[in-house]
């Protein structure tokens, strides 16, 4: 793999690991280990959240965190950011106000939140502005972004 870009030196991994315990995955982040997992009705043990949720939860993270750098470099009186996070699986033709083409077709996943703000003084100005920056965190950028994805086969 060859990448010329100023870019390639922002490069993040993890490690996966799964056995034949249904559908336990283990996960190692930069020295953080969590697992994931599917529901019992699934098949899975349920011991961990679904690789769904945990894309919902990298979101979510990111906003928030975002969004509180954001506020603490202005001074803002930000107490607090709670995010309720969604995502559904829609025909592109039933996508009301999804931005996309009217002869789009085939299935939309459409990710949706809410942000609940705490703080007494914020202005209607500065709400306006967190709910831009909601959209500029680094995983929505991702997700939003051109994304290719790559597999190759490791040699043993």
């Amino acid at each position: 793999m060859t990448i010329n870009s100023k870019l390639s030196a922002d490069t993040h991994s993890v490690s996966i690991e799964i056995g034949r315990d249904h559908f336990a995955t283990h996960i190692m982040a930069d020295g953080h280990a969590f697992i994931a997992d599917e529901p019992e009705d699934l098949g899975g043990t349920d011991l961990g959240a679904t690789p769904k949720n945990l894309l919902l939860s990298a979101l979510g993270a990111c906003i928030a965190i975002t969004v509180r750098m954001y506020a603490d470099r202005k001074g803002w009186p930000l107490e607090g950011i709670r995010l309720e996070l969604s995502q559904t699986l829609v025909q592109a033709s039933d996508c009301v106000d999804c931005g996309l083409p009217e002869d789009a077709k085939g299935r939309v996943n459409v990710l949706d939140y809410k942000v609940h703000l705490t703080g007494e003084e914020l202005t209607p100005e500065m709400i306006e502005r967190i709910m831009d920056i909601t959209k500029r965190c680094p995983v929505h950028r991702i997700i939003m972004d051109q994304t290719v994805i790559r597999a190759e086969l490791a040699s043993t």
